[in-house]
């Protein structure tokens, strides 16, 4: 039966997870991925930091309706410690397009590449057993989901998010 709960709360649009009964972060923090730009980035890097992570993809039309109120948190946020990590479900094979896309919508965080096969299993450890995007999950200092969402978030919801790991 709770599954099923946990199934349906994915399920539905606008759906957001509270901290009881959401999946670790700990797979998140074991991976190094790397940045449009080339970069490694040891996500574990990240313990101890706010963070939001969106899951999101070139093609997804919700996805690039949300990039500039994330842009905002990152901007409104970092001096109060949030890291915004955007990991694009694209293979690395892509990363051009990806680095020239993020440009284009002027990501202002860390924006990495998680590989297709790769993000989806990500997704749905974290989660996100629809595997649908954008997904969303923040992160408390202690390393801990406070909450995730399938869909597009509105900016509400996001700021509503990130204070409540501020």
């Amino acid at each position: 039966m709770k599954r099923l709960l946990v199934a349906l709360l994915f399920a539905l649009p606008g759906a957001t997870g509270a901290a009881d009964g959401l999946a670790s972060a700990a797979p998140l923090f074991a991976l190094t991925l790397n940045s449009a730009d080339g970069q490694s980035v040891a996500l574990g890097s990240l313990k101890g930091k706010p963070l939001l992570v969106n899951f999101w993809a070139r093609w997804c039309l919700p996805c690039r309706r949300e990039i500039p109120d994330l842009a905002a948190a990152h901007a409104r946020y970092r001096g109060r410690g949030l890291v915004v990590v955007g990991i694009a479900v694209e293979d690395d094979a892509n990363r051009d397009s990806v680095r020239e896309f993020a440009t284009a919508y002027e990501l202002n965080y860390t924006s990495l590449i998680g590989g297709m096969p790769a993000s989806i299993d990500l997704m749905q450890t974290l989660g996100n057993g629809k595997s649908g995007l954008p997904f969303t999950v923040v992160i408390d200092r202690g390393g801990r989901i406070r909450s995730s969402k399938l869909g597009a978030m509105s900016q509400a919801e996001m700021v509503a998010a990130i204070q409540s790991v501020l």
